[in-house]
């Protein structure tokens, strides 16, 4: 199969608390029609962690852009604000971008000219179409097949002598043992 090419989305939005469902069910549902399904838990939590930092450390009212982009091969997620200070690793509250490197495979933070951007990956494999089967082991094929011995076919079974005629008494009986001849 070959990657699908490179797939983007963008939108822009205030950071409202009211927007972050929304925009959950529009990266699902981009998700789903880039055949992506068993990405869209983690990657609808990373987004929202994002747009929920911003909500929280900037405001409600800042503006975002929200965007995906799919290479084929990676996934990537990113959430660019108006705000100047870059955010910090701090893993004692588990959220933030604690959060964001538990649902990646890499992630990072670039300043900008008007704030920042915040962005994360993840690895994607091809979509598969077919159900996966297990493989079937092959069998060794000899290089020179010995053709199969000849089976004769069993010899017909020799005719019954046919009955004598009842007229004579000493040939109804049978023969004796001593006019029994061998075949």
């Amino acid at each position: 199969m070959t990657p699908p090419g490179d797939r983007h989305y963008t939108v822009e939005l205030h950071a409202s608390a009211e927007r972050v469902p929304q925009i959950r069910r529009i990266i699902a549902a981009h998700l789903r029609h880039w055949n992506l399904e068993l990405h869209i838990p983690p990657v609808c939590e990373g987004v929202t962690e994002l747009l929920t930092n911003v909500h929280r450390h900037i405001g409600p009212a800042a503006r975002c852009v929200v965007e995906l982009r799919w290479s084929g091969r990676h996934l990537t997620a990113s959430v660019a604000d108006e705000g100047p200070r870059l955010p910090r690793l701090e893993s004692a509250g588990g959220g933030g971008l604690a959060r964001i490197a538990a649902v990646s495979d890499s992630w990072g933070t670039c300043g900008t000219p008007d704030g920042k951007v915040i962005w994360f990956t993840r690895r994607i494999e091809a979509a598969r179409t077919a159900p996966v089967t297990p493989p079937v082991p092959l069998r060794s094929v000899p290089d020179v097949v010995e053709p199969a011995p000849a089976v004769e076919p069993p010899a017909a079974p020799a005719p019954a002598p046919a009955p004598a005629p009842a007229s004579d008494p000493a040939v109804a009986a049978g023969p004796t043992p001593s006019e029994v001849t061998l075949v």
